[in-house]
């Protein structure tokens, strides 16, 4: 399968499957992405739930079993790691690409 149509990933899918790298449910994404972004992107409720729902039918994420019957618990499957492995690299090479052109982290223009 081809992977790559499913990049550029958004930023919230970005975080979502990083976040996913543990199992978790809706609420622990959404705390968990405003941790790993430092605050910089919070996840709304419906927002939430909406990008989990196109990440199962994407295959990205699966539901796991969990002891808590209230709330359904979701983990990164294989091709959501392979495709977040992607995007990194994908990634990487962007910066790359600005750092053989002089920009570094923390310059002023």
């Amino acid at each position: 399968m081809n992977l790559s149509k499913y990049l550029p990933l958004t930023e919230t899918t970005y975080y979502i499957l990083i976040a996913l790298m543990e199992p978790g449910h809706g609420y622990y994404v959404m705390q968990k992405v405003e941790e790993l972004s430092d605050g910089k992107v919070r996840i709304a409720a419906g927002t939430m739930y909406g990008a989990i729902d196109n990440l199962v039918k994407q295959k990205m994420i699966a539901s796991v079993p969990s002891e808590d019957k209230r709330r359904k618990v979701y983990q990164i499957t294989e091709q959501g790691l392979e495709v977040l492995k992607l995007e990194v690299s994908r990634l990487n090479q962007l910066v790359n690409v600005a750092r053989t052109r002089g920009l570094e982290e923390g310059m002023s223009c």
